[in-house]
């Protein structure tokens, strides 16, 4: 339940991909700036990618720049994380988060989240 809920995560073999969506209840989250963070066993949560509402501006932490793209598709309110060259490192508890309003990428605080989908990559 809730107004965000994330999907596809699973066990990949490094290198692998796997594309993780978000679903929004509601229509009016398309206008909303979305993004993905993730939390590994011990650590802190971290920035991961970011979408503006209506710009459709992308931005990336570094450990997922050239690797991972963010996109949305408005007609069925989700947002994306499309994952490639999967290393192990990025064993992580994935979040997707909704702003309505402007927040610097790294502020781990959001109008909404969700409840978080597991991806484990072997080595």
């Amino acid at each position: 339940q809730g107004q965000l809920v994330e999907s596809g995560g699973g066990l990949v073999q490094a290198g692998g991909s796997l594309r993780l969506s978000c679903a929004a209840s509601r229509r009016t989250f398309s206008r909303y700036a979305m993004r993905w963070f993730r939390q590994a066993p011990g650590e802190e949560r971290e920035f991961v990618a970011a979408i503006g509402g209506s710009s459709g501006q992308t931005y990336y932490a570094d450990s997922a720049k050239g690797r991972f793209t963010i996109s949305k598709d408005n007609a069925k309110n989700t947002v994306y994380l499309q994952m490639n060259s999967l290393q192990p490192e990025d064993t992580a508890v994935y979040y997707c988060a909704a702003d309505s309003a402007l927040r610097r990428l790294f502020d781990t605080r959001a109008d909404y989240w969700g409840q978080g989908t597991q991806v484990t990559v072997s080595s």
